[in-house]
């Protein structure tokens, strides 16, 4: 090569080597793409599934709440919907949520520890997350019939207490009520805060509670200053992921009580299965829409929530 080709040379090598280029002036975009091609390929599916299951029928609720029978575009629905008996669902719905959430992370958050502070029982901690996973994920039919047979009317322990002289119902308890969907929906919500709250329970450092006590705090000083200024975006996140659990549950509280406690789930069953206003689908597609809302607000603040714990204890 002659030396007067060597700075053309050069200069080729070098535009080959610029950023974003390849070679034979390939895109650099085009060819990650190329080598994640199979990876890409992968996801098809699940955003298929996501797009075809989740996707169009958020959409097609999104869009029918605001129109009527006919077609034609509208603002009815919605007002509706928050009026009278559709109204009183709504707030029937958010105390059932707002406490069961409540009692959920306050037990809950107590079983865990007490779990986590046996450190060294690793069968008790792999036999209490077992048990856990099984308890948070057994509701519907199921849930309600096996409550019906323990606290029903005529259940397992209500006679039992009843031969011991104590009558349940003169307490005002009873299954078929708000008191009784909220001891039904606790027993999915304690667990559920049991396997949420662990890992941000693991991350706090051991060391943060042993210079807490070198300083002289108690234990209860580093709970209050240290232990859950720390975990207050967990607890909050979590309290907010089993809101959500709760407010949208429908199968194990229509079995419970067959519509008797207004809630939101149960009207929107109701108003598409036609049972009481013919035409209704839309107003139920409205409600629908609003507990989307409701739902999407909450997860949103829990992956937030989420991502803040997870920088505090990385």
């Amino acid at each position: 090569m002659s030396v007067s080709d060597a700075p053309a040379a050069s200069a080729g090598a070098g535009e080959a080597d610029l950023p974003g280029s390849g070679p034979r002036g390939v895109p650099g975009w085009l060819r990650g793409i190329g080598r994640n091609g199979f990876a890409v390929l992968g996801l098809v599916p699940f955003f298929a599934y996501t797009v075809v299951f989740l996707g169009l029928p958020t959409a097609s609720v999104a869009i029918n709440a605001f129109r009527t029978a006919h077609g034609t575009w509208t603002l009815h629905n919605i007002s509706l919907s928050f009026e009278g008996i559709y109204r009183d669902a709504f707030i029937t719905s958010l105390k059932v949520a707002l406490t069961t959430s409540a009692i959920g992370v306050v037990f809950g958050g107590l079983l865990a520890q007490a779990v986590l502070t046996t450190r060294r029982n690793a069968l008790l901690r792999r036999v209490v997350t077992t048990a856990s996973g099984v308890f948070a994920n057994f509701g519907g039919v199921p849930l309600a019939f096996a409550f019906i047979a323990t606290l029903g009317s005529t259940g397992m322990v209500t006679r039992m207490l009843h031969s011991l002289g104590f009558d349940l119902s003169s307490t005002g308890f009873s299954l078929f009520t708000f008191s009784g969907i909220v001891v039904v929906y606790t027993y999915f919500q304690v667990p559920l805060m049991v396997l949420v709250i662990t890992p941000a329970l693991e991350g706090l450092r051991p060391q943060w509670r042993e210079a807490a006590e070198g300083l002289g705090a108690t234990g209860a000083a580093y709970w209050r200053h240290i232990g859950l200024p720390v975990l207050a975006p967990a607890l909050l996140g979590s309290f907010l992921l089993l809101f959500g659990s709760a407010f949208a549950a429908y199968a194990t509280a229509w079995a419970l009580t067959s519509g008797t406690v207004p809630l939101v789930p149960i009207k929107i069953g109701t108003l598409l299965s036609g049972n009481v206003i013919t035409g209704g689908e839309n107003l139920g597609k409205a409600l629908g829409f609003e507990m989307i809302v409701v739902i999407a607000v909450a997860m949103v603040g829990y992956v937030l929530l989420t991502r803040r714990v997870s920088r505090w204890l990385r």
